[in-house]
């Protein structure tokens, strides 16, 4: 299984609205294009006093990762729906894609 982790650093006073649309707005849109959302929300640790929120997600492969996010990100339903609203609240994004099968260096 493939997981991504997505951390936002959110434009100061945005993080109660940019949560509020990724949960109500974004996900069922998510849902609805087959991507699985194993969590998302606010950061309980404001990092440099940053507002932060986090995105995760899974997929099967690499390649059904690039497939879904091309759908999602290039609909219509996500154009016109939440888009603006969390990309405009967004200062930065990072994100990390690991395979949760490879085994742990250390015991």
């Amino acid at each position: 299984m493939i997981v991504e982790v997505r951390t936002y650093r959110l434009k100061p006073g945005t993080r109660h609205e940019f949560v509020r649309v990724m949960r109500d707005e974004s996900l069922p849109l998510l849902a609805a294009a087959g991507i699985q959302v194993a969590g998302c929300g606010a950061s309980l640790v404001d990092e440099d006093g940053a507002e932060e929120a986090y995105l995760i997600r899974t997929f099967d492969s690499l390649a059904q990762r690039e497939e879904q996010e091309t759908a999602f990100y290039s609909s219509d339903a996500w154009r016109s729906g939440p888009r603006e609203a969390i990309v405009s609240r967004i200062e930065s994004m990072h994100t990390i894609v690991l395979d949760s099968t490879t085994r742990p260096l250390l015991p």
